[in-house]
């Protein structure tokens, strides 16, 4: 009985490992089981930072809010309670956004902020 070989099937399997491995340094993008691996690893933190891109983003929006609520003379979380009772119900991302775009009118939600604290 002849010995079964891997073929078309196996070639284009690694095929398709070393094509998602263009790019990487050394043999990373040649040598199939090295790719294998480093690709495998990449999938892995594409999928972990797909979640993390938007803890980071909040992060960097609430540090832009911090930095214009200071310069009014509030802290961001007596800035964001002060909005809360005021009933101004603005996300993160646009706050940020007025904070960097117009200081007049991020000044103005400050002022009603601290009306109301």
């Amino acid at each position: 009985m002849p010995r079964v070989k891997g073929g078309t099937v196996t070639r284009a399997r690694r095929k398709k490992v070393i094509k998602l491995a263009k790019g990487y340094y050394g043999s990373k993008h040649t040598l199939y089981k090295v790719a294998n691996q480093q690709v495998m690893k990449s999938l892995m933190y594409a999928f972990r930072d797909r979640r993390q891109k938007k803890r980071d983003f909040r992060k960097l929006w609430i540090t832009r809010i911090n930095a214009a609520a200071r310069m009014n003379g509030l802290s961001y979380s007596r800035l964001m309670h002060g909005l809360k009772l005021a009933g101004i119900e603005v996300n993160r991302k646009m706050l940020s956004e007025i904070a960097i775009n117009d200081e007049k009118g991020f000044a103005q939600l400050a002022e009603a902020a601290k009306k109301h604290l």
